[in-house]
């Protein structure tokens, strides 16, 4: 790893364990605050809605700031709202403080993809916006596990602390690190938002928003997933989401490769195809517990590696609207997020097994690769070229 771009993972690193860690710890805060599990759920919706809110109006409003300045800025906001979500005396205070503590998540990837991009080795600038996504990963394989450890044995608000830390941490490595890049001076906020104008711009959103939205149809309920129907028991379920987490981290390498090696536009329909089959072979695998592990690593890998190749795609697609734009994939992917659970938990409603919301991923990972080959075919180099012409 180049040096410059290890702020960039210790950000994703904070980043990942706030938002997953939560999902562990609901059992914990609705205990000590006095609420159902239930409306502590509404903590994870919370920080969702702060996601898609804050990614594209902090890059907006942030634009024309060097982007140094623009990634300390928004990591001082996240370790000081993790830092009031630890001291939140209340439910409703907690609510706020997961609502502000997910505004900066998705402008600092989206600003942190573009600055990997550009400081990354030529033909390596996905592998680059890997790394930073690697952080994610690593929360899932080891700070997420420790965060619910703590949260458990000690208090859900040390688990908070943890990840004030790691903000402070990062904001001393953005310090040092990480190169001053110059500020986009000739900004021009109109013709960045035209990005939207754009049917590119619209089949990526929607190709993010439902085919991710497949991975967390399977995540969403992996723990009653390898309980009820593969046979472990509850205290095997930390270990079995860090098998997930390992290959998230090794999946997510093996996107950056593929997307810098073809295209991100065909890494991401292979991938997202890739994923339909493995989520129809999660469905009928999972009553055996050894398949059930194997295909637990298998899923995280394919899944993952999605998050490079989706956020070059959009960033290759957006010339002059970069950050906005990789904001934005940021903001879909968390939409994905809220897809995935909602439509994966509809066939539990009509008694169908934990088995069945693999299934519904597949569709919606199936439907997001239509997309992503209609992007392809819609604005392949010769139709466009040829509409170039016809317009002249």
């Amino acid at each position: 790893m180049k040096k410059s771009l290890l702020p960039l993972t210790l950000g994703g690193l904070g980043i990942g364990i706030t938002e997953f860690v939560m999902m562990g710890l609901l059992p914990d805060i609705a205990k000590d605050l006095n609420v159902t599990i239930p409306q502590a759920g509404y903590l994870i919706s919370a920080y969702a809605l702060g996601v898609v809110i804050g990614a594209p109006l902090l890059v907006m409003a942030a634009g024309k700031f060097p982007p140094k300045k623009i990634l300390i800025a928004l990591m001082i906001m996240f370790t000081a709202f993790n830092a009031l979500s630890a001291f939140a005396p209340n439910f409703s205070l907690l609510f706020i403080s997961r609502l502000l503590s997910g505004l900066p998540h998705g402008a600092f990837f989206g600003v942190g993809s573009v600055v990997a991009s550009r400081i990354a080795e030529k033909g390596k600038a996905a592998q680059a916006v890997s790394m930073m996504f690697a952080g994610l990963t690593i929360a899932n394989v080891l700070g997420v596990p420790l965060g619910t450890f703590i949260g458990h044995n000690f208090s859900w608000r040390f688990s908070f602390a943890v990840v004030a830390i790691v903000g402070i941490i990062t904001l001393i490595s953005l310090k040092q690190w990480l190169p001053a890049l110059p500020a986009n001076k000739n900004r021009d906020l109109k013709a960045e938002l035209g990005f939207f104008k754009k049917q590119e711009a619209w089949l990526i959103i929607i190709m993010i928003s439902i085919g991710t939205g497949g991975l967390f149809t399977w995540y969403s309920y992996i723990a009653p997933l390898m309980t009820d129907v593969a046979g472990f028991s509850a205290n095997s379920v930390t270990y079995i989401i860090m098998l997930a987490g390992l290959g998230m981290l090794c999946g997510n390498f093996i996107g950056g490769y593929l997307a810098d090696k073809f295209s991100p536009a065909k890494a991401s329909v292979a991938l997202l195809l890739t994923m339909v089959i493995t989520l129809i072979i999660v469905h009928y695998t999972s009553f055996n517990p050894v398949l059930a592990l194997i295909m637990t690593f298998i899923t995280g890998a394919v899944s993952f590696a999605l998050a490079a190749p989706i956020q070059m795609l959009m960033i290759t697609s957006a010339k002059g609207s970069e950050m906005l734009a990789a904001s934005a994939s940021q903001a879909s992917f968390n939409i994905g997020n809220a897809l995935g659970a909602f439509f994966g938990g509809l066939p539990l409603v009509y008694g169908f097994d934990y088995t069945w919301p693999a299934l519904v991923g597949a569709l919606m990972a199936m439907i997001g690769a239509m997309f992503a080959f209609w992007l392809i075919r819609s604005h392949h180099p010769a139709k466009v070229k040829l509409k170039a012409e016809l317009s002249v």
